[in-house]
Parts: structure tokens; C-alpha cells; sequence
């Protein structure tokens, strides 16, 4: 392992807390600087990191950062990565990549201009849990697949979360908030899509903040809370994808894969490490298998890791901008096809990223 990558964090929120408790186990990252809107609030984060607090603009000028790890509301997160390239700094940022396709262009064609690197999550995707699924796929383990089933659903973040009204601008939303950790993996799976069908819509419930010094305060709804998609990949197989901030409680299964010759009860990839099970055409009953691939005991912060790793090796990077992209131009079209009611064809297209072998580190593979 080289020289680590010194990172300043632009955005301390909620989130941070879990880049944060993940950096000591990454050799090749180092935290050197934090940023926030919230002088006050960056000022004692990087006391408690023993880092610079410093403004927006000066970390991004500060000779000592190398990457930026954008943890702002998606409305800024192009506007941060594109004044983070033309500082010379690599970014990775939180999901979504932008607001939209018309966004992120750009911010992808600087970053190659100037030879630098753009990451996006989720690195979720790179933990044990999904790398163990898509393992048994590589492996035959339920024959050729066919088919993928994603139900996920909530009441609304608002029951949670203390400042939750930029989950119902754009940006946010079921589809553009957790849509990312399934997408993602459903690309790993199967590799990109190429058009999309969907049906979309919201209800007239009044969403009130639940916790927090805004509790009782109520949110404007400005995104579709509902989302139905049916996905058609290059390669065939047929994902259906339905995710809610209108259901109060499911019995859905969360996210399946179906084979010609037996389901995998693939894990939810909002996490990195949940077990994986298999149900076969030889024996019908779901059995837990054994971790078989992924970064283990991953956390927020291995796939900026990973990206650290592959600007030090010349090699891409798993939790890429592209991909970051295809996944946004899918959620954009989601959305236009629920709107118009027809049929989007993808312009995007993206590589399956490379596997993470059993074992490895992301400082060191």
C-alpha cells in the first residue's frame, strides 16, 4: 500500500457518522478536513475527528486534500463535485450521483478531462452480502437467471429522521433514496438495462416530522412517495422493482432471485453483511450459505477505499461514477415512463463491475 489518500468531508449530517466510524479500519484513507454549511456544527465534528474545520471553499483549495467525499443534500451534490474537480481533488460522493442525468454529464466529463476519479454510493453492494449472492449466480448455484423481485417499503423517514423534508424534494423519494441500493445490485447482477415501464404516484397523507426540534412541523410532498418498475436488462432477465414510503407494514419478500433452477433470498442491500439463502429445484426449503465473496466487516467509506486503491494501481474503481450514472438515467426513466405512460428506452450502458473476491481488502486488492 502507497501514500494514503487524504479526504475532506464536505457535509456533516446524519450520515457522516457512519463514514466516520469506518475510517480507522481503512489504512489508505485519511481524514483530514471537514466542511459544512453549519460553521458551528463542522467546527465541533473536527474537534471530535481531531481534523480541520474548515469553510466549503476552504477545504476544497486546501493543498492537503486529495478526494472530497461529498455527503451534501443530493440538490448539491453536482454543484460540489464540479468545483471539487476544477480544485484537481477525486470525489466520491452519497447517492444519488445529481438531481439528473442533464446534471451528472457534466460532472462525468470533467472528471475524465482532467484525469480524475468520480465514486458514488452505495458501497453497500461491495460487502459480503450481495458479493456472496452474485457469487452463486457466477457459480450456476440456481441455474441461468431469469428474474429479480424487489419489494421494499416504509411508512416515511419522517418517523425517524430529524430533518427529513429533502426526502421529499427531488432527489428524494423512495425510488431516488433507496432505489440506488437495489438498482446498483440488480446492475452487478445482470449488468445494465436498456429500457424501463413503470407506474408512479402518492398519496394525500400529510407528513409530519416525528422527532427533533422540527417535530410536529409538517413537509410539502414534491416527489412521487410510490413507484412500481419493471427492468429489462441486455442480458434477458426481467426485474420487477416496487419501493414505498406508503406501506405500514408487508409481508413482501425484500429481494429475490429467480433461476431456472432454484431462488436466491438475496439480502437487503442497504446492508453489507446480512447472510444469504438458497432454495433449489432439488430442495424447495431456503438454506443459509456460506459467505463466499465481498469486503468483510465492511462498513461506509470501502468503496472510497476501493476507489483510493484503484487510483493507486491504475485499475477502475467498483462504485463508479458510470455506474452511478446508468442508475440515475434508470431512476429518470422510472419516473418518465409512470409519468407519460409508456415505454424508455436507456442511452446508458455500463460494465457489471468486477467481483469482490473472499478475502480481500480494500487497501490491498
Amino acid at each position: 500500500m502507497g501514500v494514503p489518500l487524504n479526504v475532506g468531508v464536505v457535509g456533516v449530517g446524519v450520515i457522516s457518522r457512519q463514514y466516520f466510524e469506518h475510517f480507522p479500519q481503512l489504512p489508505n484513507l485519511r481524514l483530514t478536513a471537514v466542511a459544512d454549511l453549519d460553521v458551528a456544527r463542522a467546527s465541533a465534528v473536527a474537534a471530535e475527528q481531531g481534523v480541520l474545520g474548515l469553510s466549503v471553499d476552504e477545504l476544497l483549495a486546501h493543498p492537503e486534500v486529495d478526494a472530497v467525499l461529498n455527503l451534501t443534500i443530493p440538490q448539491a451534490h453536482a454543484e460540489i463535485a464540479l468545483r471539487a474537480l476544477a480544485a484537481g481533488k477525486h470525489v466520491y460522493g452519497e447517492k444519488p450521483l445529481a438531481l439528473s442525468t442533464a446534471e451528472a454529464a457534466p460532472v462525468l466529463e470533467r472528471a475524465v478531462a482532467l484525469g480524475l476519479r468520480i465514486g458514488s454510493a452505495p458501497d453497500t453492494v461491495l460487502g459480503t452480502g450481495i458479493q456472496t449472492a452474485l457469487a452463486l449466480l457466477d457459480d450456476g448455484r440456481i441455474g441461468d437467471p431469469v428474474a429479480a423481485a424487489v419489494a421494499w417499503s416504509a411508512p416515511g423517514h419522517e418517523l425517524w429522521h430529524p430533518a427529513p423534508a429533502f426526502y421529499y424534494q427531488p432527489g428524494g423519494g423512495p425510488l431516488f433514496d433507496m432505489g440506488p441500493y437495489y438498482l446498483t445490485s440488480l446492475v452487478s447482477f445482470f449488468g445494465p438495462v436498456v429500457r424501463v415501464s413503470g407506474a408512479t404516484g402518492r398519496s394525500t397523507r400529510e407528513r409530519t416530522v416525528a422527532t427533533g426540534p422540527l417535530a410536529g412541523s409538517t413537509i410539502p410532498v414534491d416527489v412521487d412517495t410510490h413507484v412500481t418498475a419493471v427492468l429489462e436488462h441486455a442480458s434477458g432477465v426481467i426485474s420487477t422493482v416496487t419501493v414505498s414510503f406508503e406501506v405500514w407494514a408487508t409481508r413482501a419478500p425484500k429481494f429475490e432471485v429467480y433461476g431456472t433452477a432454484g431462488t436466491i433470498a438475496v439480502p437487503d442491500p442497504n446492508m453489507f453483511s446480512d447472510p444469504v439463502a438458497v432454495a433449489t429445484a432439488d430442495d424447495r426449503e431456503f438454506r443459509e450459505v456460506p459467505v463466499a465473496a465481498g469486503y468483510a466487516d465492511a462498513g461506509r467509506g470501502y468503496g472510497l477505499a476501493d476507489m483510493a486503491r484503484a487510483i493507486e494501481t491504475g485499475r477502475p474503481h467498483r462504485a463508479s461514477g458510470e455506474l452511478a450514472f446508468h442508475v440515475l438515467e434508470i431512476m429518470e426513466s422510472v419516473i418518465r415512463a409512470g409519468a407519460t405512460h409508456t415505454v424508455v428506452e436507456l442511452s446508458s450502458r455500463v460494465e457489471r463491475p468486477a467481483p469482490v473476491p473472499l478475502g480481500a481488502r480494500p487497501e490491498s486488492w
